[in-house]
C-alpha cells in the first residue's frame, strides 16, 4: 500500500462505518424517548389560561354551551366526547358517577359535554342508552371548538375554574383510577376545597 492509498482506504472504512453510527444514534434517541415518561401526559398550552370563547348550539334547539357557562363562579368540568367514540362509552359510567357525586353537587360543580363531529340523533341514542350526566351539551360538528381548545382526540376532559381559567386537562378516557387520583383532586383544587375522603 502506498502513501496515497492509505488515506483513501481510511476514508472508505469511515464511510462504511457511517451508516452504523447513524443507526445506533437513532436507536439511542428512540430508546430515550420510549422511556421519557407517560405519553398520555401531553402538556396543554391552555393550563392556567382563560378557556377559549364558546358559542355552541344545544340539542334540539335547547341551550347550548357558551362563555358564560364557563365563567359562572363555580367549577365546570367540560367533557369532549362523541357517540361514535368507543373509549367514550368506556368512560361514561365514571362521568355518571362524577355527575352524581353529592359533594360536587353541593359545591355547584357542573359537568357539561361538547359533542365533537357528531349528529344529534346519534347523541340522543348514545345518552338514552348510557345515561345523561351532562347539565348542558354543546354541539361542535365542525370541530372548531375542539381545535380552539387544543383537543387531540376524544375523549378529553377539562376542569375550568369559576373565573373561566382552565385548571386541568385529562387526555383519554377517564377510568376509576383517573377519577380518584387525578380528576376529582383537580376539581377540588380548582374549587379551593379541602380534600374529600
Amino acid at each position: 500500500m502506498t502513501l496515497v492509498e492509505a488515506p483513501v482506504a481510511r476514508r472508505r472504512r469511515m464511510l462504511t462505518l457511517l451508516p452504523l453510527v447513524v443507526v445506533f444514534s437513532l436507536a439511542g434517541l428512540l430508546l430515550a424517548r420510549l422511556f421519557a415518561g407517560d405519553p398520555a401526559r401531553i402538556p396543554s398550552a391552555l393550563i392556567d389560561k382563560p378557556a377559549p370563547s364558546l358559542n355552541l348550539p344545544g340539542l334540539e334547539g335547547g341551550s347550548g354551551l357558551a362563555d358564560a357557562d364557563l365563567r359562572s363562579g363555580h367549577v365546570t368540568v367540560v367533557n369532549v366526547f362523541g357517540s361514535w367514540c368507543e373509549p367514550c362509552r368506556g368512560e361514561h359510567p365514571f362521568l355518571n358517577e362524577l355527575a352524581g357525586d353529592p359533594d360536587f353537587k353541593a359545591a355547584g360543580v357542573a359537568l357539561v359535554g361538547v359533542a365533537q363531529r357528531d349528529q344529534p340523533d346519534a347523541i340522543r341514542k348514545f345518552l338514552a342508552e348510557l345515561g345523561n350526566p351532562y347539565a348542558k351539551i354543546g354541539l361542535d360538528p365542525d370541530d372548531r371548538a375542539g381545535i380552539d381548545c387544543g383537543v387531540y382526540g376524544v375523549p378529553e376532559t377539562f376542569v375550568v375554574r369559576g373565573d373561566g381559567v382552565i385548571a386541568y386537562k385529562h387526555i383519554g378516557p377517564i377510568d376509576a383510577d383517573a377519577l380518584k387520583r387525578e380528576v376529582k383532586p383537580a376539581i377540588l383544587a380548582a374549587a379551593g376545597a379541602p380534600k374529600l375522603n
